[in-house]
C-alpha cells in the first residue's frame, strides 16, 4: 500500500488530549501541510506517525505497516522534529556519515550531494558548534532526505532559513514529491505552505480538518 491511514488516533498527555480521534489518509506522491498555533497538536502528529510516541487509542498504518509497540517506526523515513542531536565537535559531512553508518544504505558519494542540495560545502570544514541556525537547519533537513526515504516528516522546516534558503527548500521538496515520498510538514502560517502543498489541514486544539484550496 501507498498511504498513511490514521484511524480514530487519540493520546494524552497530562489530562490533555493533544489528539483528539484524528482520521486521515495521505498518499504518496503528496505534499501534506499541517498548519496551526503552538501547542495545538502539529508536532504530536508527526511524532505520531514516526512512532516517537505510542498512541492511547487508534490505529496509525505507514505503507502498510502498523506503527505498534512490534513495529515501532516506519521502515523508510527521515526526519526534522524540534532540535535533532548532533555531534558539535564534528563537521557537517562527518554528522551525516556517522547517521549514515547505521542503515548502511549509501555512501559518501549520497552524503556529499545531500549536503550540496540543501547549499552547504561538503568540504567546509568548520565544526558544527560554529554553524550559524540557518546551517543547522539545512543540515537536518540534508539528514532527512539523504537516504531517499519513501516518507518525510518535517517540523517547522524553514525556521532560520532566510529566503534564497526557503527557496531552495520548497525545490527540494517537490522534487523530492516527485520522486515519489510522501512529504509531511507543519508551519504556524497557513501562508507559508498553500501553495506548496497538495493538502493542507488545520490543527486546533488536537484535531485536524481539511482546508479545501482555493484554484489560483
Amino acid at each position: 500500500m501507498d498511504q498513511i491511514i490514521l484511524q480514530n488516533v487519540c493520546k494524552e498527555l497530562k489530562g490533555h488530549r493533544v489528539l483528539d480521534h484524528i482520521n486521515l489518509t495521505l498518499d504518496k506522491g503528496q505534499i501534506c501541510g499541517f498548519f496551526g498555533r503552538n501547542a495545538s497538536g502539529k508536532t504530536m502528529l508527526l511524532r505520531a506517525v514516526s512512532g516517537l510516541i505510542t498512541i492511547d487509542s487508534g490505529r496509525i498504518t505507514v505503507f502498510g505497516k502498523p506503527i505498534s509497540e512490534d513495529h515501532s517506526f516506519p521502515d523508510s523515513m527521515g526526519i526534522v522534529i524540534e532540535n535533532i542531536g548532533l555531534w558539535k565537535h564534528l563537521t557537517g559531512e562527518e554528522n551525516l556519515r556517522l547517521i549514515a553508518d547505521i542503515r548502511g544504505q549509501i555512501g559518501r558519494e549520497e552524503i556529499r550531494l545531500a549536503l550540496q542540495r540543501v547549499g552547504l560545502d561538503p568540504d567546509d570544514k568548520r565544526k558544527y558548534r560554529a554553524y550559524s541556525l540557518g546551517m543547522r537547519q539545512k543540515l537536518a533537513l540534508a539528514q532527512a532526505i539523504m537516504e531517499q526515504p519513501d516518507l518525510l516528516l518535517l517540523d517547522e522546516p524553514t525556521n532560520g532559513l532566510d529566503d534564497e534558503a526557503v527557496g531552495l527548500f520548497r525545490q527540494i521538496i517537490r522534487e523530492e514529491k516527485e520522486r515519489g515520498a510522501a512529504c509531511l510538514i507543519t508551519t504556524h502560517q497557513k501562508e507559508d505552505i498553500i501553495d506548496l502543498c497538495d493538502r493542507v489541514f488545520k490543527i486546533s486544539e488536537g484535531t485536524c480538518t481539511e482546508v479545501q484550496k482555493e484554484n489560483r
